[in-house]
């Protein structure tokens, strides 16, 4: 089953190149690192909170992109997402490299080695990994390109779901005028409008097949994917060209609900509380208004805007009762809902009692709950 990430616990990591001393330059990577970021902070993909999207671009040297990628390896619980975008480049031991400002392509030393990005990923404490690659070998620059590996297989980890862009040219990388690197501008058309007839959730795999049509359609490389640990069904957004046009209806009905409501079970944070709480509108189909005159006068126009854009838990459970109850969610989820509600009412009651006996000078570290999705992510020997 499909699952979103819990924006509180997950981090995102984006890296890109986009001015090059010895290699070609690719202006359109800037474009890529800004409008991905505000994707996944905004409505349209996870709603990340903006802290919990780093963007390094044009890093001097290695070091730069390594301290960011421990420090959201450490803070990440739910989902880690990694990306990069530039050149790509295959060393002599047919070891992938990622190309930074001052790289040479025949000095090792002036470039990132992909090894060194995926020590972090596998001694991170994030239940699962996201690693997108939008890069080419820049075979003319290197003069030679690995025969037996491509660029997904030398970037494999355990327990990711690996989306690499095959682009072989660099004009097939980032096309003349273009505001995005193709890859890049195709993956946030996806997030942005949506795959028509496909499911409620977009996830990795849904993202691939749709990525693989349209770049093979327009002439452009098709990407590669590497799946590790069920790694295809996370989603990095909802399908918004299949969101409801009409709300829920009260009346009985022989049919399944079918409705894209999101998973309390996801839920790992009160930030990803109100996120999914937000999203449950949305999947109703209903206005702020619709739900107001469903909830029979329990809940007013003003009060979801509040009960959505808090940042604490409420106090009491009858307001968000209300809401999902008009929003027509079923009652077996809001109970999942309640328990959600609990849970993070105990871990907030945990973290608030260590930090009162941390001794002084001493900050306790907050306390999440970390309930493993389907258990979808059992790491070997676990």
């Amino acid at each position: 089953m499909s699952v979103l990430p819990d924006p509180g616990a997950s981090r995102a990591v984006l890296i890109g190149t986009s001015r090059y001393d010895h290699l070609e330059q690719l202006p359109a990577v800037t474009n890529n690192l800004i409008d991905l970021a505000d994707t996944l902070s905004g409505p349209l993909s996870l709603r990340m909170p903006a802290p919990h999207v780093t963007v390094v671009e044009n890093p001097p040297e290695p070091a730069t992109v390594m301290e960011p990628l421990r420090q959201a390896a450490e803070e990440a619980i739910d989902t880690l997402i990694v990306y990069y975008a530039g050149h790509g480049l295959i060393d002599p031991h047919d070891a992938l490299t990622l190309a930074l400002p001052h790289t040479q392509p025949d000095r090792v030393e002036t470039c990132l080695n992909y090894d060194w990005l995926r020590r972090i990923l596998l001694g991170s404490r994030a239940e699962r990994h996201i690693v997108l690659l939008d890069c080419c070998y820049s075979g003319l620059a290197l003069g030679r390109m690995s025969a037996s590996q491509g660029l997904a297989d030398q970037a494999a980890v355990e327990g990711t779901f690996l989306l690499a862009a095959s682009a072989e040219t660099r004009t097939a990388l980032a096309p003349v005028g273009d505001t995005h690197t193709a890859f890049t501008g195709a993956l946030l058309d996806t997030l942005r409008h949506g795959i028509p007839g496909g499911s409620p959730l977009l996830d990795l795999e849904a993202i691939y097949q749709h990525l693989r049509r349209t770049l093979e359609a327009r002439g452009h490389p098709v990407p590669q994917a590497r799946n590790r640990n069920s790694g295809a069904q996370v989603a990095l957004a909802r399908n918004h060209a299949d969101l409801p046009a009409a709300p829920v209806t009260t009346a009985a009905s022989t049919e399944p609900d079918r409705r894209p409501w999101p998973d309390p079970a996801s839920i790992r944070t009160v930030t990803g509380f109100f996120t999914n709480l937000a999203a449950v509108r949305e999947a109703s189909g209903l206005t702020q208004q619709e739900v107001s005159r469903r909830s029979a006068g329990r809940i007013s126009v003003a009060s979801i805007s509040r009960l959505v854009n808090r940042d604490t838990l409420p106090a009491t459970w009858a307001t968000t009762a209300a809401y999902l109850s008009a929003c027509g969610v079923p009652d077996d989820q809001i109970s999942q809902w309640k328990g959600s509600w609990h849970q993070l009412h105990q871990a907030a009651a945990v973290t608030q009692q260590a930090r009162a006996e941390a001794p002084r000078g001493e900050t306790a570290k907050p306390t999440t709950p970390r309930r493993r999705l389907s258990n979808l992510w059992r790491r070997p020997g676990h």
